[in-house]
């Protein structure tokens, strides 16, 4: 009963921070975006009691007894096996209830066991199938949970983290100093350029580009405590879609004929997802969507998934039981002629 009283005081402290500007726009948009699927999402966004976190465990410092602890409380393994290119260096563990496990305090010197996620941020990372010796971009990388998670998969042999936002890059700084030992550190390259011109300074230079863009963040903005900061981010928001476009033009400028990229966000809106692909499809005649349907069947045990109308498209809307997303994810070729 004491538990229960807790929580429902939580709950109330918690809803009191729900910023209703934000809720409103995105009741309108969403609702006819998504249809029904739309109440469902919208109470699990509302509700951080219903939110799972995930656990990416770090090959470089691996934590044994944590596994075998995590195996003892009932978490899973995340698609172990499953798909043809999941890498078996990777090992992320997800329970079906939601609960948190503490973050590992960054200490200088000292490699950390294991990095907290939504589990479905790792789809873009294994959509890109990267192979050791690769040379990689991540040209948003900041928090660098990604890039952190690229690591897992593969050695590549360039890794490239890019990140304009100069408060975001001492945090990607920081993120790569507590997973990455140092050895491995001289493969990986940090620049802070504006991603729009990384195509000119590198072109056709990747094999693998991830582009995780700024967007429409709908899980934080929904928390914005300045409600007039939250009305100036809805009235930016039409502009978003224009720099996500400028971002993926630069990226496949960079990426070598026959290289895949993935684009991803972390939002719902249909202007910086399926828009955006669409609009690189139609512009770039040296570009092929990649179907990822497949994705989308073997992922269905962890995720939900919402219709794209796109072969190469897929968007993971939060469910019960499944508080995962939002994440769209969209996986494009760049052809050997133009």
């Amino acid at each position: 009963m004491m538990l229960t009283r807790l929580k429902a005081k939580s709950e109330r402290k918690l809803a009191k921070q729900i910023c209703k500007v934000v809720l409103d726009h995105f009741e309108k948009q969403y609702s006819k975006e998504l249809g029904d699927a739309w109440n469902t999402v919208r109470d699990i966004l509302i509700s951080p009691s219903y939110w799972q976190h995930a656990i990416l465990l770090n090959r470089f410092n691996y934590p044994f007894e944590l596994e075998k602890d995590l195996h003892l409380k009932g978490y899973h393994t995340l698609l172990q096996g499953s798909l043809p290119y999941y890498p078996e260096s990777m090992k992320c563990y997800l329970s079906r209830i939601p609960n948190r496990m503490p973050s590992e305090r960054h200490q200088i010197g000292n490699i950390k066991k294991y990095y907290l996620l939504n589990a479905a941020s790792l789809l873009p990372v294994l959509a890109l199938e990267l192979r050791d010796g690769e040379k990689v971009l991540d040209l948003c990388a900041a928090p660098g949970g990604k890039s952190v998670a690229l690591l897992q998969c593969a050695y590549p042999g360039y890794l490239h983290c890019n990140e304009y936002d100069s408060l975001r890059l001492k945090w990607l700084r920081q993120t790569l100093e507590s997973f990455i030992p140092q050895p491995l550190v001289n493969v990986i390259k940090v620049s802070e350029l504006d991603g729009r011109e990384m195509g000119g300074v590198q072109p056709e230079t990747f094999d693998k580009v991830l582009v995780d863009v700024p967007c429409s963040n709908d899980r934080s903005w929904l928390f914005s405590s300045d409600s007039q900061k939250a009305a100036y981010r809805i009235s930016q928001r039409r502009s978003l879609p224009v720099l996500q476009i400028e971002l993926l033009r630069s990226a496949i400028k960079a990426l070598r004929p026959g290289g895949l990229l993935v684009y991803s966000t972390c939002t719902l809106s249909k202007a910086e997802n399926q828009d955006v692909i669409s609009e690189i499809l139609n512009s770039h005649s040296n570009v092929m969507p990649v179907d990822i349907k497949e994705m989308a069947k073997t992922c269905s045990q962890d995720f939900t998934f919402a219709p794209t109308g796109q072969e190469c498209g897929l968007l993971v809307i939060p469910d019960k039981g499944k508080a995962w997303g939002p994440m769209y994810v969209a996986k494009l070729k760049k052809s050997w002629t133009v």
